[in-house]
């Protein structure tokens, strides 16, 4: 990330949003040594945690969050897996399809943790939205 990046979010949060950076340094070790060898990801040597913005707890400091947000992309926009006829080829395409998976996912979709959406558990919305109303 650039520095303009870490001023632009302390500039708009001015510390009332906690945000921090963790960065994983995996080694070298495990890759492939021949034509016969077996593919091991490189083990974890070092975590580094920056704080960016607000007073983050170091506890709640994780990549689990946006990793888990990453699967389920993936795994509900086939957009995001090469190799099939879904693929964006235009980047204006694949803005709009992320646009329409978000916000299906937080006003449309009753998740089962919070038995509401996630807009209404944010007071964001105090109601379902219909796929008609996220059209329009």
């Amino acid at each position: 990330m650039n520095t303009h990046f870490y001023r632009s979010i302390q500039s708009v949060f001015a510390g009332q949003a906690d945000f921090a950076q963790l960065i994983k340094l995996y080694g070298d070790h495990g890759q492939h040594h021949g034509t016969n060898a077996r593919y091991t990801p490189p083990g974890l040597t070092e975590v580094i945690s920056k704080v960016i913005d607000g007073r983050p707890d170091d506890d709640h400091i994780s990549t689990s969050f946006v990793e888990r947000q990453n699967l389920t992309m993936r795994m509900a926009m086939r957009r995001f897996t090469r190799l099939t006829n879904a693929f964006s080829k235009k980047l204006e395409n694949l803005k709009a399809a992320c646009a329409l998976h978000f916000a299906h996912y937080n006003f449309c979709r009753v998740h089962s943790s919070l038995r509401v959406t996630p807009a209404m558990a944010a007071g964001i919305s105090s109601r379902i939205w219909d796929l008609g109303e996220l059209i329009a």
